[in-house]
């Protein structure tokens, strides 16, 4: 390959891949934590220390001391809403005056609603127990349209994770729970944004990025159960993905036409380990008290290794964070349960560092459900969620062409806005 293209090439791809993996969701960052309707409703207060199938992903350790077997199926409806705003973002073109990026300079609800399942099957024998779930914790859609202010770090940005953990569980002495699992993660992912020419007369270029993989992680954790109080520990591992694909450049004109091409290419990113801690207390013969803080390794994802032909890492600078969580579980009568919590989450994303592939910002998690038995056997629950935003700058200073002729600043100014969103959940649970 051509220096000069070279260059091109990796200068396109860290405005689309760089930025691409990370989305403002409802979670921190791009990670989603709907894996159970229990949980949320009382906002994931108490999933490390809790028992059943609908605390595995979190603690494997949380089918210990079953004898027989559960399942769970749930679904999440995610509605996020806000606008990602135009503050004077401005564009430097080769021997030209630094002027307006031009476009839509308000974007309404980038971030597409979603649909998120999952589920989780346990048995076991009593001392010892196994257990499956397979979730989507790493996913987003976001699409902005093609005359937005945020054009050249931001178009359709698709990724999916598929994580399947299976998980072991054993009982060595009374009220103590130990597990271990594996984590099978799938990720696929197509980014898009589009690339100036070297005249604002000309319509832009534009570039995408597709690749897909399968890779590892584990997860540990424990539990203790004493009369009325449990506490349980867990640790999820990072992931590092490596994706392979295909990157096409197109719409290019003028001195930059010879860069146009598709050629097939690899990335590397880690998704960030979890460190949960979380009790449980039966206040009284009703109420159940919950508390959990999670800590999430997201320096994890310090930068995105790209392969050949580009060979290059670029920065990414998250940093690693918390979350906090209190709720409650109240016993209506042995058919209702009713449950509420709250919950604030870190971003992980810094001032400076923000594009608009990452509107991401602190956020409060209110949230409220329900369980209803039908029999001794099968559950229903439902769960609602409010989640708010900070509103935040998006302020991540970028360049086309790095390093040639016709390198190209872009002057990010933006910020993000009124932003929020609604999670409507539905799940059952089986015991057979």
């Amino acid at each position: 390959m051509h220096k000069f293209t070279g260059r091109i090439v990796l200068a396109g791809t860290a405005s689309v891949l760089a930025l691409g993996m990370a989305g403002a969701a409802h979670a921190q960052a791009f990670y989603l934590q709907e894996q159970s309707v229990r949980a949320q409703g009382r906002a994931f207060s108490g999933e490390a220390a809790d028992t059943g199938v609908d605390s595995l992903w979190w603690n494997p350790a949380a089918i210990g001391g079953l004898d027989g077997g559960q399942a769970a199926i749930h679904a999440s409806a995610i509605l996020p809403r806000g606008k990602v705003v135009d503050d004077g973002t401005l564009i430097v073109r080769p021997g030209q005056t630094p002027a307006s990026v031009g476009g839509n300079a308000v974007s309404k609800n980038p971030i597409d609603n979603g649909v998120l399942p999952s589920g989780a099957v346990a048995y076991g024998f009593g001392k010892v127990a196994f257990g499956l779930t397979v979730t989507s914790p790493y996913s987003f859609t976001t699409n902005y349209d093609s005359d937005s202010w945020a054009r050249y770090s931001a178009d359709k940005t698709k990724l999916r994770t598929i994580d399947i953990q299976p998980s072991v569980a054993f009982q060595p002495v009374e009220g103590l729970y130990l597990g271990a699992a594996l984590n099978v993660e799938h990720v696929s992912a197509t980014l898009d944004n589009y690339l100036p020419n070297l005249s604002p007369l000309l319509a832009d270029g534009h570039q995408q990025l597709k690749g897909s993989g399968w890779d590892l992680g584990w997860s540990v954790g424990a539990q203790y159960h004493n009369g009325p109080a449990s506490i349980g520990v867990a640790y999820k591992s990072a992931v590092k993905h490596k994706l392979k694909g295909s990157l096409t450049i197109d719409g290019l004109l003028g001195p930059l036409a010879g860069n146009n091409m598709s050629l097939d290419t690899t990335a590397e990113f880690s998704t960030p380990w979890q460190a949960i801690m979380s009790a449980r207390v039966k206040a009284t013969k009703q109420l159940t008290l919950n508390a959990q803080v999670v800590a999430y390794g997201w320096s994890k994802f310090d930068t995105i290794d790209l392969g050949s032909p580009l060979n290059s890492s670029i920065p990414e600078n998250y940093k690693d964070g918390f979350s906090y969580a209190f709720g409650l579980d109240y016993d209506l009568s042995p058919k209702w349960t009713l449950r509420g919590g709250i919950q604030y989450g870190e971003t992980p994303t810094q001032d400076g560092n923000r594009d608009a592939r990452v509107p991401d910002s602190n956020r409060w998690n209110f949230s409220a459900g329900t369980t209803y038995n039908l029999s001794s056997k099968i559950a229903i629950d439902a769960a609602a969620s409010y989640i708010t935003f900070k509103d935040a700058p998006i302020d991540r200073v970028t360049a086309a062409y790095v390093g040639t002729a016709a390198q190209t600043p872009v002057l990010t100014n933006g910020s993000l806005q009124d932003a929020y969103a609604m999670v409507f959940s539905l799940g059952a649970r089986v015991s057979f």
